[in-house]
């Protein structure tokens, strides 16, 4: 008798391979809280934010114009900070989670359905730069306060970002030049 190949055993390791991706691909989701959690990281930003305008507003007249070119960098760079979060939060959702039903909406902004990874990471390294040299004019304005050691490592420190920047883009410029594999 000949007896015939049991299709059981492949179709067994078929639904269990079935079964696994589908788990690996819904825990995708495990990434939705952090998406959440930097939204209230932005919530905390806006708190900052308002406070160093109070505390801006009372201190205008007896300021001096450091104090306040100061307090207005910081108030560039909260919301620098802040934009970054919203562009981590809105693409890494979209890439690494689910897509945003908003297509309609007249404020959704142009580069959102199309901010791959590669320009997440360029987005995310030209927001630090621009932080960084917010933070670094900050020291420069109330230079007096830090020791010559301490300038020249924070133009270290952003030296250091521009070039990561740079060699990102130069990266990302020489993998668009390669064929795909």
């Amino acid at each position: 008798m000949d007896q015939q190949p049991s299709n059981k055993a492949p179709r067994q390791a078929g639904k269990a391979e079935l079964a696994l991706e589908s788990l690996i691909f819904r825990g995708r989701w495990l990434l939705a809280p952090f998406f959440v959690g930097l939204l209230f990281a932005v919530i905390l930003l806006l708190f900052k934010f308002f406070k160093q305008l109070y505390l801006m507003g009372v201190a205008t007249f007896t300021a001096t114009s450091q104090e306040l070119l100061v307090g207005i960098l910081t108030l560039v760079d909260t919301a620098l900070l802040a934009g970054l979060l919203l562009i981590i939060i809105f693409s890494g959702y979209e890439n690494f989670v689910s897509k945003l039903n908003i297509d309609n909406h007249e404020d959704r902004p142009a580069w959102m359905g199309k901010v791959g990874f590669s320009g997440l990471k360029m987005k995310l390294i030209s927001a630090i730069v621009a932080i960084s040299a917010v933070e670094l004019l900050k020291v420069f304005i109330s230079s007096s306060s830090y020791t010559s050691e301490e300038l020249i490592l924070k133009v270290v420190i952003h030296v250091t970002f521009v070039i990561s920047g740079v060699l990102f883009a130069l990266t990302d410029y020489i993998n668009s030049k390669t064929q795909s594999h």
